[in-house]
This record gives structure tokens, sequence and C-alpha cells, in this order.
């Protein structure tokens, strides 16, 4: 593991009794309880930009160009 920052966070007080009872129930600390949900918030945040990327990009089209496509195709 890389070396640790330190750094002061502000938590809504039923979120700090939470994250104790939770590091006292899994017998780790605070830090270690937050840095993982922080690890897989990062995670998935990855995960759905790689698939983002992945997706072949569909063209912009504005609203009335969608309207008068439609309308040309009969279908409003």
């Amino acid at each position: 593991m890389s070396e640790a920052k330190q750094c002061t966070i502000y938590l809504d007080e039923h979120i700090h009794k939470a994250l104790k009872l939770k590091a006292v129930g899994s017998n780790r600390s605070i830090s270690d309880v937050v840095n993982e949900a922080v690890r897989n918030l990062l995670a998935e945040d990855h995960q759905n930009l790689m698939a983002f990327d992945a997706e072949e990009y569909q063209p912009v089209v504005s609203y009335e160009e969608l309207l008068n496509d439609l309308k040309q195709e009969g279908k409003i």
C-alpha cells in the first residue's frame, strides 16, 4: 500500500456513528472502512467511464432535425 496521507473531512453525525459501528463490527479502523468505500466508488466510476468509451458514439441530432426526420419518414 502507498504512503497514507492525512486529510480532514466533515461527516454528518449519523454517518460518523454508522462508520464507527461498522469499523468496530469488522475489527477495522474508520480510515480502513472509508478508504475501502472510496476505492470502490472510484473503481465503479472507472468501469463506467471505460464502458462509455467502448460504446460507439451516436451522432448528436438537434430536436428540430429529429422532428423533421420523423415527419419525412411518416412517423409523426
